[in-house]
This record gives C-alpha cells, sequence and structure tokens, in this order.
C-alpha cells in the first residue's frame, strides 16, 4: 500500500521563467533515461525477483521516482507558467511544443518524442535487470549533471542537484542488492 503526501519530496520554488530550460528538464519528465521510465522499469521487475528485499527495494525506489516525477513536472510548469509567448513563439522547437500542448507539461522529450513503453526493459532475470537498473541510474545522475551545467537560477540548481544525488543512493542500493541477488544464485545448488 502506498501513502501519498500531498507535497513535493523536495521544494520546487522558481521566480523566473526560462521555456528553453524547461524543455531541456522535460526530458527527465517522459525521456529515455527520466523518472516516469525508472519508475515503471522498476515496478514492472519487481514481480520477478527472487529475493523479498529485492522486492522491496524495487517498490521503494520505483514510488520514489514516481515522487521525482512530480517534482520534474513542477520545475517544467514554473518555469514555463510566466514565458513571454514571444521568446516561445520565436523559438522553433518550443512554438511545436507549445502549439500541440500549451503550458501544459506532456510526458515527451523536450523535443516532443512522445513517451513510449520501449524505454524500459523487464527481462526477468534478476541480474540482468538490477545492473540495467544501475545504469539507469547512472544515466539520470548524468543528465542531472548535464542540466546543472545548463542552468544559471539557484532555484533551479537546488532541486536539480537534490535530484542527481538521489540518482547516486539509489545506485547504491541496487549494488547493494546485486551482492544479495549473487549470495541467491550461489546458493541454489543444483547436482
Amino acid at each position: 500500500m502506498w501513502l501519498y503526501e500531498k507535497k513535493l519530496q523536495y521544494p520546487v520554488n522558481i521566480k523566473k521563467p526560462n521555456y528553453k530550460l524547461a524543455a531541456a528538464i522535460l526530458n527527465q519528465f517522459g525521456g529515455p533515461d527520466g523518472e516516469l521510465a525508472a519508475s515503471l522499469r522498476y515496478l514492472s521487475q519487481r514481480p520477478s525477483m527472487p529475493i523479498p528485499e529485492a522486492k522491496a527495494m524495487l517498490n521503494d525506489i520505483g514510488t520514489e521516482e514516481l515522487a521525482h516525477f512530480e517534482m520534474i513536472q513542477a520545475m517544467v510548469h514554473q518555469l514555463m507558467k510566466d514565458a513571454p509567448i514571444e521568446e516561445i513563439a520565436a523559438d522553433g522547437a518550443t512554438a511545436v511544443y507549445y502549439t500541440d500542448h500549451g503550458r501544459a507539461s506532456w510526458i515527451s522529450t523536450g523535443t516532443g518524442v512522445p513517451f513510449t513503453g520501449a524505454y524500459i526493459q523487464s527481462k526477468g532475470d534478476p541480474i540482468a535487470d538490477i545492473y540495467e537498473d544501475m545504469a539507469a541510474e547512472q544515466k539520470a545522475r548524468a543528465t542531472y549533471e548535464y542540466l546543472i551545467n545548463l542552468a544559471d537560477d539557484p532555484d533551479v540548481i537546488d532541486p536539480l542537484r537534490w535530484l542527481r544525488e538521489r540518482e547516486v543512493v539509489h545506485f547504491q542500493r541496487f549494488g547493494e542488492i546485486m551482492n544479495k541477488l549473487y549470495e541467491w544464485k550461489d546458493s541454489k545448488k543444483i547436482f
């Protein structure tokens, strides 16, 4: 059972509009290395995990990724809501996005490529799945670092740094569970 608190996991309070940065951050909303893909990946892999600790960890991190998805949506919204329409209209890619979605966040990349289930994998092999998850966390960490490099607003950089650190923690937790999965695998002696 999930308990939903009606507040962001980490505060997002962006005051200055920046539609170009919103488009870049949108990749973490509906892109291949984004928060929705991570959440669906982990929650899809959960049932096939052979040990309770792996199931619990995938459930915990998968639901936390939904909280990160919510934070990204808040960031995109706050960056877009007061962006001048003249600037949006002058930028080709952003104008196309605006034409299709207005100032709403839509599950896509910043260039408008829609989210797809092809972004996620659930192999059914616990070792392969956890390696997939570790790689996903490293790609998300790298993406957050790139977004931090693009940003110059402390109100944007602060939650991006927090999200990057969570990716590092998730990677570490997946490494810990990988060790337990190898122990489980080695304990299965077949003669």
